[in-house]
């Protein structure tokens, strides 16, 4: 009875509504269109290279690289990627990988998919993920599917910009001004395209939102950031628009991302979120930082939690995060998707993880009677999609 209560509950889980939030995906290019696509995908191909795979795989022979994709998939089958690819090939298409017969059936099973107008919205129906969202323009019209991306415009790459041509320039004043009217154009923009809101990463940065910098010969980079900063939360304040922040992956240490846990981070924004009134959305991709930003919700309410993000996408991790926002804030102010993906095929192996970890953890939970079943429901409804559709503001869709 206790298996057929979990598996019950399980089912309830796998059946809810589902917001991707955050996507590589482009609208005419969602269905992976080969093995490989699936098979290197940038997560999975980190974890078989620890199991030896070449990291120009992609040059090889095609014998030599099944021969080398087996060897490192075998190797790596402990890993949390190699169970969603496995999961993938499994429940999308029917097939264990065991083989080099395996591979090359797998290949044209996805060929074939390829092929198929309707594959794309067939996947996403099969865990009710009914929304995603992309981060550009021409990405969201969704091919095949019957509903378009939901578009929040990312504008790091001019943010950067705008930082380093002010820091760079004779005229600091002069330039610091052009990029704050091309910032307010830009806002503009998207409240007249219907956006909800703006989204933007974050290098590391030493200045704090709660100082009040002026330009000089000496100001450094991150003081114009924080600056302009200020000017984008009071511009997206003017155009009824959210501001999402993406933290914790560093480019400047070597040739490679890497996570970095800086005890600093949120705090240097907090007097963003005491100042502007809109929503404001932290998405973390470092381990410690996850109960900053539950502790940032917490403080202020106009604060939420997003989805798990780069190196935060780990099973333990999703299971520390979870217990931090159930016993801590509201659902209402948490999502807990954001699968990175940039094919329709992981976006599906990614959330069938996720509902597969948050199933088990509520179930938990509710056996050793810290939430009753309704209660759990509910925080897996808000995680999985209420949540985002709410600040997004298509909840009645």
């Amino acid at each position: 009875m206790p298996n057929q209560t979990k598996d019950a509950f399980m089912e309830e889980i796998m059946q809810m509504n589902v917001l991707d939030t955050h996507t590589h995906l482009v609208g005419d290019k969602l269905r992976a269109t080969d093995f490989w696509q699936i098979a290197h995908y940038f997560w999975l191909n980190r974890e078989l290279q620890t199991g030896g795979y070449p990291a120009d795989a992609d040059k090889l022979p095609e014998q030599q690289r099944i021969t080398a994709f087996l060897s490192a998939y075998h190797a790596t089958r402990n890993t949390l990627m190699n169970w969603v690819f496995t999961q993938i090939f499994k429940q999308l298409y029917g097939i264990e990988i065991r083989d080099e017969q395996s591979v090359k059936a797998a290949d044209a099973a996805v060929r074939a998919s390829a092929s198929n107008p309707g594959w794309a919205q067939t996947v996403a129906d099969k865990l009710a993920i009914r929304r995603f969202v992309v981060n550009i323009h021409e990405h969201a019209a969704f091919e095949g599917m019957r509903d378009p991306g939901i578009l929040i415009p990312r504008i790091d790459g001019k943010l950067n910009t705008w930082v380093k041509t002010v820091f760079e320039s004779d005229e600091r004043n002069m330039a610091y001004e052009r990029a704050k009217s091309e910032l307010t154009e830009l806002l503009q923009s998207f409240k007249n395209d219907g956006c909800p809101g703006v989204m933007t990463t974050l290098p590391a940065y030493e200045a704090r939102a709660d100082r009040d910098y002026h330009l000089s010969e000496v100001t450094e980079k991150s003081q114009i950031m924080m600056m302009l900063l200020h000017e984008l939360c009071a511009g997206a304040q003017k155009n009824g628009l959210f501001v999402q922040f993406f933290l914790g992956v560093e480019r400047s240490w070597c040739g490679e991302p890497v996570p970095v846990n800086d005890t600093e981070r949120i705090l240097k924004l907090t007097a963003l979120f005491e100042r502007y009134a809109i929503p404001f959305e932290l998405v973390v991709a470092s381990e410690l930082n996850n109960l900053d930003v539950v502790q940032a919700a917490w403080n202020f309410p106009n604060v939420h939690v997003g989805g798990l993000w780069w190196f935060n996408f780990r099973g333990s991790t999703y299971r520390d995060v979870m217990q931090y926002r159930l016993e801590a804030i509201s659902p209402i102010k948490s999502s807990l998707i954001a699968s990175d993906a940039r094919c329709i095929e992981w976006s599906y192996g990614k959330i069938l993880l996720v509902k597969k970890l948050l199933a088990e953890f509520l179930f938990e939970r509710i056996e050793s009677g810290w939430v009753d079943k309704e209660t759990a429901l509910f925080a897996a409804r808000e995680w999985l999609y209420g949540s985002a559709a709410k600040r997004y503001g298509i909840l009645g869709d």
